[in-house]
């Protein structure tokens, strides 16, 4: 009889090691989170034309010299064209005391930009929250329903409250740096944030790549995390903007 219950002892022991060993496994497979956006992503997005409707993936490079489409300046009046845009969200999840990254992203964004010399006077963009997907479906069920509630609150927005001030008037080719300042709304809820962004002339196009730190309770947006994963309580939305001519 000892023996016996020794072996359903062994058994038991054995049946929880491979349980653990197999959530580890899960958990560090979760952790394939497309890389965040960087001046590599903007290169990527500047050299792609896209259309409605069709991916950066299948895109066709934009073989347009600089030479043929560039303006002699970049004042006036810009919007977000085609799906070479691209914003999302990147969060820290704890997977089982694995630490794994997770990003949604979506290319569905609208939004204009006016250029007045060394300056951007006005600007702001929109996102269709209800396009955002990750690389889980369970975890975008979770943000369209009870984290972001899209059904209430389908878009998010950003609008300058202040003019960005680049130094200097864009030249093709040319990244330039500067700190940007306005609204964001998520959720309903609107707060003043302040980053940095990086700027690129291009084949007659403006790309702007940003992040702004986004802390879940400035918004009310809910404790994302559930019996399967424990969530930071704050995030990153990033983002790549492409402009062509209005």
């Amino acid at each position: 009889m000892q023996k016996h219950w020794k072996k359903i002892v062994i058994g038991v022991i054995a049946l929880v090691v491979a349980a653990v060993a197999a959530f580890y496994i899960y958990a560090l497979s979760k952790d394939d989170a497309p890389a965040k956006l960087d001046s590599g992503s903007l290169d990527s997005a500047l050299a792609t034309t896209t259309v409605a409707g069709e991916t950066p993936d299948t895109a066709t490079p934009d073989t347009t010299t600089a030479d043929t489409v560039a303006p002699s300046t970049p004042d006036g009046n810009w919007v977000i064209t085609g799906a070479s845009s691209t914003v999302g969200y990147r969060i820290q999840e704890v997977l089982g005391g694995v630490d794994v990254e997770a990003a949604g992203r979506t290319d569905q964004v609208t939004g204009s930009l006016t250029i007045d010399g060394t300056r951007a006077s006005a600007g702001e963009f929109s996102v269709d929250m209800a396009t955002i997907s990750s690389d889980d479906g369970r975890r975008d069920g979770q943000f369209r329903g009870r984290i972001m509630s899209v059904d209430q609150f389908p878009t998010a927005t950003f609008v300058l409250t202040a003019p960005i001030d680049f130094g200097a008037v864009p030249t093709e080719g040319t990244a330039v740096t500067a700190t940007a300042t306005g609204d964001l709304t998520l959720r309903g809820v609107t707060r003043s944030v302040t980053f940095e962004v990086e700027a690129r002339l291009e084949g007659g196009r403006i790309g702007v790549l940003g992040s702004i730190p986004i802390l879940f309770s400035d918004y009310e947006i809910p404790d994302p995390s559930n019996v399967a994963a424990k969530v930071k309580d704050n995030g990153l939305l990033e983002f790549v903007l492409v402009f062509d001519r209005a």
